[in-house]
């Protein structure tokens, strides 16, 4: 029997865990690296008065705002999520009013402006955005109050270990599914030493946009999902273990 492929989930580790158990279950072995960490900030909520929905871009988001001493507040309001993941996290945190986009910011935009919900709204954010909605739905008319909620701490150095793993070719993949994790994780794989992994190693990439950062930093094998959704991403991984696609 070949020995199973070996993949590091980069995504923070509450949602790392989740992937790693569908990467295991399609026959792969997962290693958990987490390139970022979630730490949240600690800012005031608005009064809950006026607010008709919440625009959620992540299960980082939707945890944010459930830890929030007045996030409760706002658990009988419509949640608009990005996709999903996000909207099943939102469940489990005592959201009712769930609908969810199909996976992109401009999904998650384009679905809002055709509700048109009648208040404002409020958009627990990050530090660091990918994509500016806020601006996109004030561009159609809508009131939003964005609140940074949360930061995700990039990591500075690789885990022990791990840096001698990927050096010696003991791993055969590595999943994205965020750009910035992609960005932090080809940084500290950027010098000369690492120019064999980078022409090596299979990256498992959501989106083009989630692979910019390692296209432009010179990695060779880069397979893409045919939809920015969990589901697509275990198909990919599935072809990978099945060694449908070159590692």
């Amino acid at each position: 029997m070949a020995d199973r492929r070996s993949v590091l989930v980069t995504r923070p580790r509450a949602d790392a865990e989740r992937t790693a158990a569908g990467l295991a279950a399609l026959g792969l072995d997962p290693i958990i690296a987490p390139m970022l960490e979630e730490r949240f900030t600690g800012v005031a909520l608005p009064d809950a008065t006026g607010f008709a929905a919440i625009a959620l871009t992540s299960a980082n988001g939707v945890r944010a705002l459930a830890a929030h001493p007045q996030g409760e507040e706002f658990s009988a309001l419509r949640v608009y999520a990005v996709g999903e993941h996000t909207a099943a996290e939102a469940r489990a945190a005592g959201f009712d009013h769930v609908s969810a986009a199909e996976g992109t910011l401009h999904d998650l935009s384009r679905t809002i402006i055709a509700d048109r919900p009648s208040g404002k709204i409020l958009y627990p954010a990050a530090h660091h955005q990918s994509g500016d909605l806020a601006g996109l739905l004030a561009e159609a008319g809508l009131t939003v109050d964005m609140r940074v909620l949360y930061e995700m701490q990039p990591a500075t150095m690789l885990p022990p270990g791990l840096a001698e793993r990927l050096g010696t070719g003991a791993i055969d993949g590595v999943v994205f599914y965020s750009r910035r994790t992609a960005q932090i994780f080809a940084g500290l794989v950027a010098s000369r030493d690492y120019g064999e992994l980078r022409a090596r190693i299979y990256c498992l990439c959501l989106s083009e946009n989630v692979a910019q950062p390692l296209i432009e930093s010179h990695f060779l094998r880069i397979g893409l999902a045919d939809y920015p959704s969990h589901e697509a991403m275990m198909t990919l991984a599935l072809a990978f273990a099945r060694d449908q696609i070159s590692p």
